[in-house]
């Protein structure tokens, strides 16, 4: 006698309607996931490819051209106290800006106690991070323009350099300066409580919600972590 079916077990189809279910996606893992949650994780993936490619084509020029490369120790040297430092105006910008992800992790944090006066704090706090890792990095390109620096060429070696940092650099800065925004904005809503009362409006949740405070952590960590790619690759390599 075979063995009795699991309570609430769901029985597999038969033929090609349960060929299809054994590949289909697993609804009990995805069922309950908002749309605005689905929908960053999405943009997330197809922002992985975009700055995937630009850093391949990077790699690419840098390995196929013939003409010397410049060197990171030299280009982003500050000159203080008499002498070039090397790379201390961009460790302290990975510095802040991965200071943002614990700042930005504490405030979903206490979104989902629904503290609303934490939340709205350390998302302010993110966000200063966030717009002082921007002005460092315009400090960066005044610099460097003003030294020569161009997309099309550079007095330190191979002209690829100068495409390739403004478009990467400039492209990872946009995102940084629209998640500024996008905190503030968070920020502002929680503070007023228009979560907690359901206020309708733009980036307002179900009543008793902060679940925008979590899709926001998701695209600022994202950011975060393409800066390590970036910092790798054109910083230290």
């Amino acid at each position: 006698m075979e063995p009795a079916a699991t309570a609430g077990a769901v029985a597999r189809p038969e033929g090609w309607r349960g060929f299809a279910a054994d590949w289909s996606s697993d609804q009990r893992a995805f069922k309950g996931v908002s749309w605005g949650k689905a929908m960053m994780w999405i943009f997330l993936l197809s922002d992985t490819f975009i700055f995937g490619c630009f850093l391949l084509s990077y790699m690419t020029a840098r390995m196929s051209t013939t003409v010397a490369w410049p060197n990171p120790s030299e280009v982003f040297a500050l000159h203080i106290g008499g002498q070039d430092v090397p790379l201390i105006l961009i460790a302290i910008m990975t510095f802040v800006l991965i200071s943002s992800s614990g700042t930005m992790a504490m405030a979903v944090n206490f979104g989902y106690r629904r503290d609303r006066v934490k939340t709205a704090v350390l998302m302010l706090i993110t966000a200063i991070f966030g717009a002082t890792f921007v002005g460092m990095q315009a400090f960066e390109w005044t610099k460097l323009i003003s030294e020569g620096a161009r997309p099309w060429e550079n007095p330190w070696g191979a002209a690829q350099f100068g495409s390739s940092f403004f478009m990467i650099t400039g492209f990872h800065g946009t995102h940084v300066t629209i998640g500024v925004i996008f905190l503030l904005i968070v920020a502002r809503k929680v503070w007023r409580g228009d979560y907690d009362r359901g206020t309708r409006g733009f980036f307002t949740s179900r009543k008793g919600h902060y679940e925008i405070v979590e899709i926001t952590g998701l695209y600022w960590h994202f950011v975060d972590l393409v800066w390590v790619f970036i910092f790798a690759f054109f910083y230290l390599w």
